[in-house]
C-alpha cells in the first residue's frame, strides 16, 4: 500500500516558498495538501508540519491566536487518534515576531507533547530543538538540509538583470531579499550602507512586510537616496531572479537566526551571501565554503558590508557554487527514510552525534 502523507503546507505552496514543493513532489508516496476537513475525515500513515508558529506570528489578537491554535492542536489529536505519526520540521524555534510570549509558551508545550518525530535541517538546530525543546530529547530526530532553489530559479544575464531595476551596469550592488520583520535588522542595514561613501555602491531591498510601521520606517529612511532602491512588496515569482541577478552580494543582517531558505536562495543563484555567524550558518559556510559564504561575528557595521562587498567582488570562486549535497531527489529519499523508519518503530530518540558535514554527505 502507497504512504499516505498529510503535509502543512504542501504542494500548493510552490508559488510563496517552493521548498515543501520541492520536497513532497520528489516522494515516492501519496502527498495531499493540508485541510482541515481532511484531517477530519481522513486517515494518513504521517501528517507533516512545517511552520506550526504562523498564527503567532500572523494573528494580532492573543484571543484570536489562542483560537486557531486550540484548532490546529484538537487537529492533531484527532490525527493521532486515526493512527498518524506526526512530524515536525523545525524552521524556527519560536515566532519571529515575539506578539505573544505567553501564549507561545503553552502552545510549544503543547505541541511537541504531540509530535512522533522532528527533522532538522542541521545538526546545529538538532541540537538547538532539543535544548529549546526538552521533549524532543525523547522522540526520533532526523538531520535533513534544505535543498536548493537551483532548478526554480534560472538566474538571466546580469546586464539585463540590472537594466530591469534600473541600476548602473558597473554598479557594485549589494542585496536585501526576502520577508521583511524586526529582526532581520532592515533598518540597521540601511543605517550602516548609508555610511558607505562610495557612489557607486547601491542597496536594493526587496521583499513584503505585515507590519505597516516596519515599511513606513524603512520608506523614511531609504526613499531620499539615490544609491537605495526600495521594492516593498510581494515579488513575484518570475522576477525572483532579477533581483539576485543584479547583485554581487546578498546581505542578511540579522539579529537572531538559525536557517535561512534566502542563504540557500542565493547561492543557488550563484550568489556570495554574507550572514551572521549565529544559529547554522557557520555550518552553511563549512559546507558550501568561504568563498561563498562570508560569515561576521559581531553587529553589522558599514566596514563589514564593505568588506564583505570586496571580498564578493575580488574572491576567486568557481561559476556555481557547490550545492551536490542539497539535492531535492536525496533528501526526498531521506525524509522517505525516517518516515518509515518511524512507522516501523526502528528509530530511536537519541541525538545524532556525527560531525554535520559527514551527515550531509552520507
Amino acid at each position: 500500500m502507497t504512504m499516505r502523507v498529510l503535509a502543512s503546507p504542501g504542494l500548493a505552496a510552490r508559488e510563496f516558498n517552493p521548498y515543501t514543493w520541492l520536497l513532497y513532489s520528489r516522494l515516492a508516496c501519496r502527498v495531499e495538501d493540508f485541510s482541515y476537513s481532511r484531517a477530519l475525515w481522513k486517515s494518513y500513515e504521517i501528517a507533516h508540519f512545517h511552520w506550526p508558529e504562523t498564527p503567532l506570528n500572523l494573528t494580532s489578537t492573543n484571543f484570536l491566536a489562542k483560537l486557531e491554535l486550540r484548532r490546529d492542536l484538537m487537529i492533531i489529536e484527532r490525527l493521532r487518534s486515526r493512527g498518524s505519526k506526526v512530524f515536525w520540521t523545525v524552521h524556527n524555534l519560536g515566532a519571529h515576531e515575539c506578539r505573544h510570549p505567553e501564549l507561545e509558551h503553552w502552545f510549544w508545550d503543547r505541541f511537541t507533547a504531540q509530535l512522533d518525530a522532528f527533522i532538522a535541517l542541521t545538526q546545529t538546530g538538532l541540537i538547538a530543538a532539543r535544548e529549546r525543546f526538552p521533549r524532543l530529547r525523547y522522540i526520533p530526530g532526523f538531520v535533513i538540509p534544505h535543498g536548493h532553489y537551483r532548478d526554480e530559479y534560472p538566474v538571466g544575464p546580469r546586464t539585463d538583470c540590472r537594466r530591469a531595476l534600473s541600476l548602473p551596469p558597473n554598479a557594485k550592488v549589494i542585496l536585501f531579499f526576502g520577508k521583511i520583520r524586526s529582526y532581520k535588522n532592515i533598518l540597521g542595514l540601511i543605517s550602516e550602507f548609508k555610511a558607505i561613501r562610495d557612489e557607486s555602491t547601491f542597496l536594493v531591498i526587496a521583499g513584503k512586510s505585515h507590519s505597516d510601521d516596519l515599511l513606513r520606517q524603512i520608506w523614511q529612511e531609504g526613499i531620499n537616496n539615490p544609491r537605495i532602491r526600495l521594492s516593498l512588496g510581494h515579488v513575484p515569482k518570475d522576477k525572483v531572479s532579477t533581483y539576485f541577478g543584479a547583485a554581487d552580494l546578498v546581505a542578511l543582517p540579522y539579529r537572531e537566526i538559525l536557517n535561512s531558505g534566502t542563504a540557500l536562495l542565493a547561492l543557488s543563484l550563484n550568489r556570495p551571501v554574507l550572514v551572521p555567524l549565529r544559529g547554522a550558518m557557520g555550518e552553511l559556510a563549512q559546507e558550501v565554503g568561504l568563498e561563498w559564504v562570508r560569515p561576521f561575528p559581531a553587529e553589522l557595521t558599514a566596514s563589514t558590508l564593505q568588506e564583505a562587498l570586496a571580498w564578493a567582488l575580488e574572491t576567486p570562486r568557481a561559476p556555481e557554487a557547490p550545492l551536490e549535497h542539497f539535492d531535492w531527489n536525496s533528501l526526498a529519499q531521506r525524509t522517505l527514510a525516517a518516515y518509515e523508519a518511524v512507522l516501523a518503530g526502528s528509530a530511536d530518540g537519541q541525538p545524532e552525534i556525527s560531525p554535520t558535514w559527514s551527515i550531509l554527505h552520507a
